[in-house]
């Protein structure tokens, strides 16, 4: 049962969901800039392309080409999403897409509004995209697939280097306890959309102790994501995000960004969150808006506290209450550890010089020259970094919502 102590100054009531978040977007972060500053160093800079996006697509992906099913098939995951996300990485020039041979269809031709030139319509999204065409990686893609497969464990490595051997094979050790007991075949990596059970077939890789960190992290993060959703007619990523930190009191939009550690473009209030957040004029200051919740929303608030202690008592039936125990206690040490430079985890969140999190400006993904936009989430980036390096407890996501923009990256 989960504790309502502190330990120190940790809180030791968050979710094993929010922990598993926190520690994956930590991990997750870390990757992410290393991948960046290797793809400058290839002659590729601003190439943000996530881990997430590597696990669960680009991997599959091979010089010789293959159908836009099969990735699909092997990414366990449906066609619909991995079309959008090759339209992504079709206009961020990591793959190209081409018509199966001897498929006599021709794709309409249009006029890119921006460049002038002659493309297929739809192209740089998944509008259009057929099932049987041919994914290739372009020679950029195929420079991130060399870069990419090296990163987890010298990523992991580094946390040994922080956190010392002994801890890091503890917290594996406990990860694997779960996840090597879970009944589903599942991705490498949280996906960018919250699928249903149904959407994974039965477990057959027994094999489990050689999976990437952030891949153990994933699966459990995935597993409890699983379990709240078949039960609720709200997704847990709305709860855990912008749902946690909004109350009775009004709340400033533009501070919600800050408050659940994730981008603008995904704290937005849209039709999923509407029903559960009511949006007024700022009337202390005469302008912008503050948020907060309806009589649904706090109703729906207090169930997802609930709910996610329900879960953990279930795991601790299902896959041993030792097992679970030692998994808390593991997540709960990254926030505590200490090391001659200080707080371990706040070094996993330091940007190195010379990617976007470090200030550096960089082209938006797919453009050419840095613009408006690309300048206004290099500042946000560099925000949200500062707040997890100084704060990684309170700052980090209790749920990842991975952003197209930043390459599907947090």
């Amino acid at each position: 049962m989960r504790t309502s102590a502190c330990r120190g100054n940790v809180d030791l009531r968050r979710p094993l969901s929010a922990l598993l978040s926190q520690v994956l977007v930590a991990f997750t972060v870390e990757l992410d800039n290393e991948f960046e500053l290797r793809m400058a160093a290839a002659g590729y800079p601003g190439a943000r392309l996530s881990w997430m996006i590597w696990s669960n697509l680009m991997r599959f992906t091979r010089e010789d080409g293959l159908s836009v099913r099969d990735v699909a098939r092997q990414a366990l995951a449906p066609e619909k999403r991995i079309r959008f996300e090759l339209g992504c990485l079709e206009r961020w020039g990591f793959v190209e897409l081409q018509p199966e041979r001897g498929d006599d269809r021709s794709a309409p031709i249009a006029t890119h509004r921006r460049t002038g030139r002659k493309l297929r319509d739809g192209w740089g999204s998944g509008r259009g995209i057929r099932s049987n065409w041919i994914v290739h990686p372009t020679h950029k893609g195929l420079e991130a697939i060399q870069i990419w497969p090296m990163l987890s464990d010298e990523i992991e490595e580094r946390w040994k280097a922080r956190f010392g051997d002994a801890f890091i094979a503890r917290l594996r050790k406990s990860l694997l306890a779960v996840v090597g007991q879970l009944e589903l075949e599942m991705p490498h990596a949280l996906p960018s959309d919250w699928p249903e059970a149904e959407t994974f077939p039965p477990r057959v890789t027994k094999t489990t102790a050689n999976l990437p960190l952030p891949t153990l992290l994933s699966q459990l993060l995935l597993q409890c994501s699983i379990e709240f959703d078949r039960e609720s007619p709200f997704s847990l990523a709305l709860c855990a995000n912008t749902l946690r930190v909004l109350g009775e009191t009004p709340v400033r939009v533009a501070e919600i960004r800050r408050l659940t550690g994730s981008s603008v473009e995904r704290t937005n209030i849209g039709w999923r969150l509407k029903p559960y957040v009511l949006v007024e004029a700022d009337l202390t200051v005469g302008r912008g808006k503050v948020a907060r919740l309806t009589a649904l929303g706090l109703k729906t608030q207090k169930i997802y506290h609930q709910r996610t202690e329900e879960i953990e008592k279930r795991w601790e039936a299902r896959f041993g209450k030792d097992e679970v125990s030692q998994l808390r206690e593991s997540l709960l040490e990254v926030f505590t550890h200490r090391n001659t430079d200080g707080l371990a985890l706040s070094a996993c969140l330091l940007p190195p010089e010379g990617v976007l999190r470090a200030g550096r400006q960089s082209p938006a993904l797919g453009r050419r020259d840095v613009g408006t936009a690309a300048r206004q989430r290099m500042q946000d980036l560099v925000m949200q970094t500062q707040d997890f390096v100084r704060d990684p407890e309170n700052t980090l996501p209790h749920y990842p919502l991975w952003d197209m923009n930043r390459g599907f990256g947090p």
